[in-house]
């Protein structure tokens, strides 16, 4: 059994093509999506987070809204760039979101990737210290955030507050208990799976690594698991992790299907660049009849070895066609490989 959701970009454009024009549709739709998604059984509802771009970036108020819509579909993030935040002011934003979906939030933070402008963080007013990187930054980020929701208080209290205090130090508010567990962090390479593991997170890995040993992606992320795995019995952590991948999954059962996707059946992993310093290895795209999907997704290591699954959508075809994508996936492909 595994858990299935998808993750959506939120890109939106004026092409003729485009069901998704501006970023109003880009978020009612992502709303709709969710609220079908929950209606056909899925598990999830993720979104990726980017700056100065067309896609979505500020998640809190899109999750907070889908929780509100929704009752049992987990919703999520994969992933928030942790450069741009500030730590106690995305304590306050999650937790409000989480308390409105009654405790569903799944939040994947990271790093991030390469952005649209040349570190656009510094526009956030955020930059490394000295010495450090802006891995660093996102790290340091993440462990001040990681401490605030763990719910101790630590701020001096005022001795002449407007409203009455609780004894002791404050803490950041709204507190949400248990959202400290549903930390994810999206990594693209075996340390920083480790990091998270011994930091207490779940793991996220998308369809982009860092092409550590030449090997297929799917095998190098099953070994990432394993390492991830092995880190998080070392830390002695009181829970089991949980692990995701995404991938591209596209069922053809119609003529619509194999004119969006005929072409990708061929698809293989693809190595590039996503900075001057780190050779990365791109996942395929998996496109193919129903029966033919079962056979290559059986093949997957790192699909074996996650326990959740995020189907990454082409959002901009619009609510109606990516509702039969994940209808596709549930009714023709997960029974088949025991995933439902």
């Amino acid at each position: 059994m595994k858990k299935i959701g998808f993750l959506s970009f939120g890109h939106w454009s004026a092409s003729p093509h485009s069901q998704t024009r501006s970023a109003s549709d880009a978020l009612h739709q992502a709303i709709d999506l969710a609220v079908a998604a929950e209606e056909l059984g899925a598990d999830g509802a993720y979104f990726r987070v980017h700056h100065f771009a067309r896609q979505h970036s500020s998640p809190f108020p899109l999750l907070a809204a889908i929780g509100a819509r929704t009752s049992r579909i987990e919703i999520g993030t994969g992933v928030i760039d942790m450069r741009y935040e500030n730590p106690l002011y995305m304590a306050e934003d999650a937790g409000s979101a989480d308390l409105i979906s009654e405790g569903r939030l799944q939040l994947g933070i990271s790093r991030g990737s390469p952005e649209q402008v040349i570190d656009g963080w510094r526009y956030f007013g955020y930059q490394p210290a000295e010495g450090q990187t802006d891995a660093d930054l996102a790290r340091s980020h993440t462990e001040v955030l990681l401490e605030v929701l763990k719910g101790h208080g630590f701020a001096q209290p005022h001795p002449r507050p407007m409203f009455p205090n609780p004894p002791g130090l404050l803490r950041v508010e709204p507190h949400s208990p248990g959202l400290r567990e549903r930390l994810w962090w999206g990594s693209g390479s075996n340390a920083t799976a480790r990091w998270a593991a011994k930091l207490g997170m779940n793991l996220q890995s998308s369809t982009l690594k860092d092409d550590e040993s030449g090997e297929p992606l799917h095998v190098q992320q099953r070994k990432q698991i394993e390492a991830f795995h092995e880190a998080w019995r070392a830390e002695v952590h009181e829970r089991e992790p949980r692990v995701s991948v995404s991938r591209s999954i596209f069922p053809i059962v119609t003529d619509l299907d194999a004119m969006y996707f005929g072409d990708e059946s061929g698809s293989e992993d693809t190595i590039g660049h996503i900075d001057a310093h780190t050779r990365a290895i791109f996942g395929r795209s998996y496109a193919a009849e129903p029966d033919v999907l079962v056979k290559q997704l059986a093949e997957d290591e790192a699909i074996a070895a996650a326990d959740t699954l995020l189907l990454t959508v082409p959002n901009q075809l619009g609510v109606d066609y990516n509702t039969h994508v994940l209808d596709s996936v549930l009714r023709h492909v997960a029974p088949e490989l025991g995933w439902r």
